[in-house]
Protein backbone atom coordinates (compact mmCIF):
# COMPACT_ATOMS: atom_id res chain seq x y z
CA UNK A 1 0.00 0.00 0.00
CA UNK A 2 1.27 3.19 -1.00
CA UNK A 3 2.33 5.80 1.94
CA UNK A 4 1.36 9.66 1.49
CA UNK A 5 2.04 12.13 4.11
CA UNK A 6 -1.42 11.22 6.15
CA UNK A 7 0.95 8.22 7.06
CA UNK A 8 3.28 9.83 8.89
CA UNK A 9 2.74 10.76 12.01
CA UNK A 10 3.38 14.32 12.94
CA UNK A 11 6.76 15.32 14.42
CA UNK A 12 5.01 19.00 14.80
CA UNK A 13 6.57 22.27 13.24
CA UNK A 14 8.66 25.25 13.19
CA UNK A 15 7.49 28.80 13.44
CA UNK A 16 10.72 30.57 13.81
CA UNK A 17 12.54 28.62 16.56
CA UNK A 18 9.72 27.80 18.57
CA UNK A 19 8.62 24.16 17.55
CA UNK A 20 5.14 23.09 18.11
CA UNK A 21 3.81 19.52 18.92
CA UNK A 22 -0.20 19.32 18.78
CA UNK A 23 -1.80 16.58 20.95
CA UNK A 24 -5.17 15.50 22.28
CA UNK A 25 -6.43 14.67 25.78
CA UNK A 26 -7.46 10.70 26.30
CA UNK A 27 -9.26 8.97 28.82
CA UNK A 28 -5.98 7.25 29.83
CA UNK A 29 -4.44 10.71 31.01
CA UNK A 30 -7.05 11.68 33.62
CA UNK A 31 -8.08 11.07 36.86
CA UNK A 32 -11.29 10.03 38.10
CA UNK A 33 -12.46 13.74 37.36
CA UNK A 34 -11.61 14.32 34.03
CA UNK A 35 -8.37 16.46 35.16
CA UNK A 36 -4.92 15.43 33.48
CA UNK A 37 -2.95 13.88 36.41
CA UNK A 38 0.04 15.86 37.27
CA UNK A 39 3.00 13.79 36.14
CA UNK A 40 1.83 13.51 32.50
CA UNK A 41 2.12 16.90 31.94
CA UNK A 42 6.19 15.02 32.43
CA UNK A 43 5.43 12.99 29.19
CA UNK A 44 4.15 15.60 27.39
CA UNK A 45 7.27 17.49 27.67
CA UNK A 46 9.56 14.71 26.60
CA UNK A 47 7.29 14.12 23.49
CA UNK A 48 7.94 18.35 22.52
CA UNK A 49 11.55 17.70 23.01
CA UNK A 50 11.75 14.73 21.24
CA UNK A 51 9.82 15.48 18.06
CA UNK A 52 11.41 19.21 18.46
CA UNK A 53 14.88 17.37 17.78
CA UNK A 54 13.24 14.96 14.89
CA UNK A 55 12.26 17.87 13.01
CA UNK A 56 15.45 19.65 13.42
CA UNK A 57 17.24 16.40 12.04
CA UNK A 58 18.36 14.89 14.95
CA UNK A 59 16.62 11.19 15.84
CA UNK A 60 17.31 9.43 19.10
CA UNK A 61 18.11 6.30 17.17
CA UNK A 62 20.94 8.73 14.68
CA UNK A 63 22.58 9.61 18.36
CA UNK A 64 22.91 5.44 19.60
CA UNK A 65 23.93 5.13 16.14
CA UNK A 66 26.64 7.10 15.53
CA UNK A 67 30.38 6.62 16.25
CA UNK A 68 30.06 7.79 19.03
CA UNK A 69 26.57 7.04 20.76
CA UNK A 70 25.07 9.30 22.71
CA UNK A 71 21.94 10.29 24.21
CA UNK A 72 20.25 12.49 26.57
CA UNK A 73 18.98 12.97 30.21
CA UNK A 74 17.28 15.53 32.56
CA UNK A 75 19.09 16.81 35.00
CA UNK A 76 16.64 19.43 36.09
CA UNK A 77 13.27 20.84 35.44
CA UNK A 78 10.99 23.49 36.76
CA UNK A 79 7.46 23.25 36.06
CA UNK A 80 4.33 25.84 36.94
CA UNK A 81 1.03 24.48 37.14
CA UNK A 82 -1.44 27.15 35.79
CA UNK A 83 -4.59 25.51 34.64
CA UNK A 84 -6.11 22.22 34.27
CA UNK A 85 -6.20 20.16 31.41
CA UNK A 86 -9.58 17.90 30.55
CA UNK A 87 -10.41 14.87 28.78
CA UNK A 88 -10.69 15.77 24.97
CA UNK A 89 -8.45 19.39 25.14
CA UNK A 90 -6.68 19.51 21.90
CA UNK A 91 -3.61 20.98 22.90
CA UNK A 92 -0.02 22.11 22.21
CA UNK A 93 3.70 21.61 23.14
CA UNK A 94 5.71 24.79 22.63
CA UNK A 95 9.59 24.23 22.85
CA UNK A 96 12.08 26.80 22.61
CA UNK A 97 16.14 26.15 23.07
CA UNK A 98 17.74 28.26 24.57
CA UNK A 99 21.64 27.73 25.09
CA UNK A 100 23.87 24.48 25.12
CA UNK A 101 26.33 25.24 27.57
CA UNK A 102 29.36 21.77 27.28
CA UNK A 103 27.20 18.79 26.98
CA UNK A 104 23.74 21.15 28.81
CA UNK A 105 21.00 21.96 26.73
CA UNK A 106 18.74 24.32 28.23
CA UNK A 107 14.85 24.58 27.21
CA UNK A 108 11.68 26.56 28.14
CA UNK A 109 8.02 24.81 27.37
CA UNK A 110 4.66 25.34 27.65
CA UNK A 111 1.66 23.40 27.05
CA UNK A 112 -1.24 25.41 25.52
CA UNK A 113 -4.98 25.10 24.97
CA UNK A 114 -5.45 28.05 22.21
CA UNK A 115 -4.12 31.01 23.65
CA UNK A 116 -4.31 29.56 27.38
CA UNK A 117 -1.25 28.71 28.51
CA UNK A 118 -1.74 25.61 31.22
CA UNK A 119 2.00 24.35 32.03
CA UNK A 120 5.13 25.59 31.82
CA UNK A 121 8.66 23.93 32.04
CA UNK A 122 12.31 25.33 32.20
CA UNK A 123 14.40 22.01 31.30
CA UNK A 124 18.20 21.25 31.51
CA UNK A 125 19.25 18.35 29.58
CA UNK A 126 22.67 16.62 29.44
CA UNK A 127 24.16 14.88 26.60
CA UNK A 128 25.99 11.60 27.43
CA UNK A 129 27.48 8.64 26.54
CA UNK A 130 25.99 4.98 27.03
CA UNK A 131 27.86 4.57 30.41
CA UNK A 132 26.27 7.49 31.79
CA UNK A 133 29.01 10.41 31.49
CA UNK A 134 28.80 13.51 30.33
CA UNK A 135 29.73 13.90 26.60
CA UNK A 136 29.54 16.84 24.10
CA UNK A 137 26.84 16.78 21.42
CA UNK A 138 28.28 15.81 17.98
CA UNK A 139 29.45 18.55 16.12
CA UNK A 140 26.51 17.22 13.44
CA UNK A 141 23.76 17.62 15.95
CA UNK A 142 25.47 21.32 16.63
CA UNK A 143 25.40 22.07 13.27
CA UNK A 144 21.75 21.11 12.85
CA UNK A 145 20.60 23.13 16.25
CA UNK A 146 22.78 26.30 15.35
CA UNK A 147 19.94 27.88 13.52
CA UNK A 148 17.61 27.20 16.62
CA UNK A 149 19.46 28.93 19.97
CA UNK A 150 18.99 32.82 20.12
Amino acid sequence: MPTDDRDVPTSGRYEGREHILPFRIYYEDTDFTGVVYHANYLRYFERGRSDALRAAGVSHTDLLDGDRPTAFTVVRMEIDFRRPARIDDALEVRTLYERIRGPRLFFRQHIRRGEERLCEAVVEAACIDLSGRPARPSKLMLTKLAPLFG
